[in-house]
């Protein structure tokens, strides 16, 4: 599992040598806090869309930057070894920044995932993708599926 953790740099050099391969590159984002059903069944469509599946995940400082200090509840290497156990995601990368333009800049990839809660021009890194020849996919979300409802569920809940 810990193997399919990657530093940017070093992920570049697969994704190349993939690339080369012939192999289909789809990338998705996100910080991924608790890892629930809207997860799992996210990442097991966006895989569909290629052969390789990269996971780029908000470090702990660029979760806070966007959710609020309280979160994340889970820290950024967890997070990542979470998601590196899942069959269908074949590597994860660690990024620093609020959004992941630099890491789609950087690898390139084929296709680029994100939920149907973002609006097409919304999406970040869509104009790399698409000069490239690539394309942008929405994976409609689960309603009520998100790390935020889970959280507001068990602070709200009475005992």
């Amino acid at each position: 599992m810990k193997n399919k953790i990657k530093d940017k740099d070093d992920l570049k050099k697969v994704v190349e040598r993939l690339k080369k391969e012939g192999k289909r590159v789809v990338f998705t984002n996100g910080c991924f806090d608790l890892i629930h059903v809207g997860h799992t069944r996210y990442l097991e469509e966006a895989k569909k869309l290629g052969d390789i599946l990269i996971v780029a995940v908000n470090s702990d400082q660029s979760v806070r930057t966007i959710k609020g200090n309280k979160r994340p509840i889970i820290p950024e290497e967890e997070r990542a070894e979470v998601l590196s156990a899942l069959q269908c995601v074949d590597f994860v990368v660690i990024f620093h920044e609020p959004d992941p333009l630099n890491i789609i800049s950087l690898l390139k990839p084929d296709v680029l995932v994100k939920g149907g809660d973002w609006g097409e021009d919304a999406i970040i890194g869509r104009e790399v993708v698409e000069s490239i020849g690539g394309k942008v996919v929405r994976i409609p979300e689960i309603k009520g599926a998100s790390s935020s409802s889970i959280i507001n569920k068990i602070v709200n809940r009475k005992s």
